[in-house]
């Protein structure tokens, strides 16, 4: 029986009550008992939120104490169902939100009540309210902009004595002067300020800047705001163009982008290792970075047999790819990128022959079994080994040089398919002694002379200079003090101290550009000649083993492998050592391969521990 009725509840309906009917008699019924039982306490906060006076909110009581509202009591406009006056608002309109007045004096101590039956009539005989966002009178808006913390209102008031206080007799321009104001007293003390403290050149080169850059305003449209009428800064304007077409640091202005290193100490600092994600088993023969300033990229080879890339930003240095070569022990440490950065060549310290691995196909392909047999010398001209092996960086990396065996150097041609593990001997060098190392003389250092030139240190700290399209050799020399030549380096400009020689006695001899330059003796065809070098370094005592030039031609870094720690940098404007790094503390190891990025900003160390630090350069991010 409860669950009929439940139901019929559930099923009944609802609708719109008819005044006058028997439902609209319950309904008032039902209000007038719930009216009955409020206090007069709840009447009054009713009619002080809802705006009704507490005798019409009230309901009459009969002599049973029931309130009963029948059809005739009902107020006439809702019986009716008029109009309310607000048809012609708009509904945005009906809610206002409160917003602050400019003065708070203005604000109003009371809110007044609404009265819906002063509304009606008001409206019934006045146009409709506006609406406040139209308002033809907005509050104006109050500047929010600060003013200096050293004006004073209280200053053009101040008077100040000067023969009274000895220390401000100075200030007088006259021995009668006494009594000054606020702003004269102001104006005094910055004049003896300049005069103690003179404005510094840096600071006076800025404001010269800034007033002839005055004239200059930023194109601005109809919508510019006031702050576009200043002045253009340094940087703008034509500028912006070529801080978007450069790859370059934008943390300085343009004015010290390629400015000079200093001599005397380095701005350095050490990042996170280059490796640091993949650390070698072995010891790292090989690190260098990708020749493309666009592409942060580095190679690692160790003696695990395994090449690794990694990208590095200086943060955590992620690896990019490890390729395992088991056909390739002991591999050496001219291991590097082609100029074009599309291939690595991989050589090896006992083993004849190379490995190329191609970037963009990830396809290692090994060079032909029969490379040296059509070389001049067969087999006897060519080592067991590709210690030494540098491309020609002047001509795209068309050409690679190897040192061989009994003082020749085998030219092969790379674009004959070397990059796919082909390659062809097209000609061959012959020196009197063995190749130690060699190097591709830039255009830039030869004095923009036309075709490869190529330069070679023999055993006896000999140095040859061979003009490939003659294939002869034009200019040759001895190493002054030299008795175990062992390293030759050359720099990409042709600027102060551009070549290096090092020894098996860690002596460095540096030469200028004319050292790269053919024979001007006439005896040259019976005899050599004898170079002197411009400074000799000997800050290493040890057989240098590594030498390389940054690509500014700023720094120089010498290295050996004889014992722990043994590296220095040069400045090679001065031809000096830096004087603060590295130190006694440096982390540096037994060093192996050292390299610098196309930017000059990073500098890579590789050590016996299968490590690659990487240090930061700060002065050629800032420049």
């Amino acid at each position: 029986m409860a669950g009929t009725k439940r139901k019929r509840q559930k099923t009944e309906k609802t609708g719109p009550v008819v005044i006058g009917s028997k439902d609209f008699d319950e309904v008032n019924a039902a209000s007038a008992a719930l009216e009955a039982d409020k206090d007069d306490e709840e009447i009054e906060l009713e009619s002080f939120l809802f705006g009704t006076s507490s005798s019409a909110s009230k309901p009459q009581q009969s002599s049973k104490g029931k309130a009963r509202l029948n059809a005739d009591d009902a107020p006439p406009a809702a019986a009716a169902q008029g109009p309310t006056g607000l048809d012609h608002v708009l509904d945005e309109d009906l809610f206002v939100l409160d917003e602050a007045l400019p003065n708070a004096s203005d604000a109003p101590t009371t809110i007044p009540l609404i009265n819906e039956e002063s509304d009606n009539e008001s409206s019934t005989s006045s146009s409709p309210p506006a609406s406040p966002k139209s308002s033809s009178t907005p509050f104006p808006l109050q500047s929010t902009k600060k003013k200096a913390a050293w004006l004073d209102p209280s200053d053009a008031h101040l008077s100040v004595s000067l023969a009274a206080d000895t220390r401000l007799r100075k200030l007088r321009d006259a021995p009668g002067e006494d009594q000054i104001g606020g702003k004269q007293y102001e104006s005094k003390l910055r004049r003896k300020f300049e005069q103690m403290n003179p404005t510094p050149e840096w600071a006076q080169s800025a404001r010269e800047k800034v007033k002839k850059q005055k004239g200059r305003k930023r194109p601005r449209d109809s919508s510019a705001t006031e702050d576009e009428d200043e002045p253009m800064e340094e940087g703008g304007g034509a500028d912006l163009d070529d801080l978007l077409r450069d790859t370059g640091g934008v943390l300085a202005s343009k004015s010290s982008r390629g400015k000079a290193l200093m001599q005397g100490t380095l701005d350095i600092e050490r990042l996170r290792d280059a490796n640091n994600s993949a650390v070698s088993e072995g010891s790292v023969t090989s690190a260098k970075f990708h020749p493309s300033p666009s592409v942060p990229v580095m190679m690692t080879v160790g003696m695990d047999r395994r090449l690794r890339l990694f990208t590095v930003d200086g943060l955590t240095n992620p690896l990019l790819q490890t390729l395992h070569i088991p056909d390739l022990p002991s591999p050496s440490s001219s291991s590097t990128f082609h100029p074009s950065g599309t291939s690595i060549l991989l050589t090896s310290t006992s083993r004849p022959y190379f490995y190329t691995y191609d970037l963009q196909a990830a396809r290692a392909v090994k060079s032909t079994r029969g490379l040296w047999h059509g070389a001049p010398g067969g087999e006897d001209g060519q080592s067991r080994s590709m210690d030494v092996a540098k491309f020609d960086e002047t001509d795209g990396g068309r050409l690679l040089a190897v040192a061989g065996r009994r003082g020749y150097v085998h030219l092969v041609d790379w674009g004959t398919g070397g990059g796919n593990g082909g390659g062809q001997v097209v000609g061959s060098l012959k020196a009197h002694s063995p190749i130690k190392d060699l190097a591709w003389i830039p255009p830039s250092v030869n004095g923009g002379a036309g075709g490869s030139r190529l330069m070679t240190l023999t055993q006896d700290a000999e140095v040859y200079i061979w003009d490939l399209g003659t294939r002869r050799c034009i200019s040759r020399w001895k190493d002054e003090g030299n008795f175990g030549a062992s390293v030759l380096a050359l720099s990409r400009s042709g600027a102060g101290a551009s070549l290096a020689v090092g020894s098996s006695t860690g002596i460095v001899n540096l030469y200028d550009s004319s050292a790269s330059s053919p024979s001007t003796s006439p005896t040259f065809s019976v005899g050599r000649e004898t170079r002197s070098p411009l400074k000799v370094i000997t800050n290493l005592t040890t057989a240098i083993t590594d030498a390389v030039f940054d690509r500014s031609s700023q720094i120089m870094a010498i290295a050996s492998r004889a014992k722990k720690d043994q590296l220095r940098l040069v400045h090679t404007g001065s031809m000096t050592t830096f004087s603060n790094w590295p130190t006694s503390g440096t982390p540096l190891g037994t060093v192996i391969s050292v390299d610098f990025s196309p930017g000059s900003e990073y500098l890579a160390i590789g050590n016996t521990r299968g490590k690659v630090t990487l240090w930061n350069l700060k002065h050629f991010i800032l420049s």
